[in-house]
């Protein structure tokens, strides 16, 4: 990774006072121009459905997230107009999930990024797409 395009700290202090990704513990954990990887320790108190799997609700937030501070990276303000979500596997209480999303397309008006979900062993749990509607600019520094 680039030092120069490395943006983590710069996101963490955007997001550090946001209440929902602090609630559902998320972390930022990598972010560089159109790129983000984000990690949440699945509680069972706080995640998990009647099987003590991750909420879809969980995995879709998450997901979201790392696919909304990839657009964020690149001083776009944004918010999702849409988004599809293909649940492939169920994560476990106790375990963490890792979401990496990146840009597939920036226009002017509109993003478009692709998120993944795994586990921390690379397990496929979730696939989304999501289209970002451009609300203005945000500083980085």
């Amino acid at each position: 990774m680039d030092l120069a395009e490395d943006k983590t700290e710069q996101l963490r202090k955007i997001y550090a006072d946001n209440k929902f990704v602090n609630y559902l513990d998320m972390k930022i954990e990598e972010v560089t121009s159109g790129y983000a990887k984000m990690s949440m320790y699945v509680d069972y108190e706080k995640h998990t459905n009647l099987h003590r799997a991750l909420h879809g609700g969980g995995l879709i937030s998450l997901a979201d997230t790392a696919m909304g501070i990839a657009c964020v990276s690149t001083g776009k303000k944004v918010v999702t107009l849409a988004m599809t979500t293909n649940f492939i596997s169920v994560i476990e209480a106790g375990e963490t999930a890792i979401a990496t999303a990146k840009i597939i397309h920036q226009g002017r008006r509109t993003i478009v990024a692709e998120g993944i979900v795994e586990n921390l062993e690379g397990k496929l749990i979730g696939k989304l797409q999501a289209t970002f509607f451009v609300i203005g600019e945000i500083s980085l520094d």
